[in-house]
């Protein structure tokens, strides 16, 4: 049986905010749906005059979506070793994505990168994986360190 700190609790609801975050942004697609008039299977609109706005949205949601595997993974295994900076780095994240589709949302895709600060902490949540995965096999390395027990409950 494995045994998870009580701190990862926290893990499991910044978790459980991501996918009111992706539904979010699902309905924010929908809504768009209606109102651009794009049926279903329609991925993309070819509306001359409204197209790229509904494409902005839609395409906001498929990249958060092609990233959220990555983001789940990272996020339940450096949750294992540093809850509290897995938390911390996953919430950064989930805002990032929602600043990330309202920019692009605009119709402006130039106003996405005002939520590319999301990749510092999905970059940060890989590297405490992948900590992680080395103290799991016995590598350690001094360089190591930088993760230490100041940011990670042990």
């Amino acid at each position: 049986m494995v045994v998870l700190s009580k701190e990862y609790g926290y893990v499991v609801l910044t978790g459980v905010a991501s996918v009111f975050m992706v539904s979010h942004l699902g309905i924010k697609v929908g809504m768009a749906r209606r109102k651009y008039k794009v049926e279903y299977p329609q991925m993309y609109s070819d509306d001359p005059e409204t197209g790229h706005i509904f494409n902005c949205i839609q395409r906001a949601h498929q990249n958060t979506l092609e990233i959220y595997p990555t983001f789940l993974f990272c996020l339940a295994f450096s949750g294992l070793h540093c809850p509290r900076l897995a938390t911390g780095l996953g919430t950064v994240w989930i805002i990032s994505r929602e600043v990330y589709a309202h920019g692009y949302s605009t119709g402006d895709p130039k106003k996405r990168m005002r939520g590319a600060f999301g990749n510092f902490a999905l970059l940060g949540m890989l590297l405490a994986t992948i900590k992680y995965g080395c103290n799991l096999v016995g590598w350690t390395h001094p360089w190591a360190g930088c993760l230490g027990s100041r940011a990670c409950s042990q």
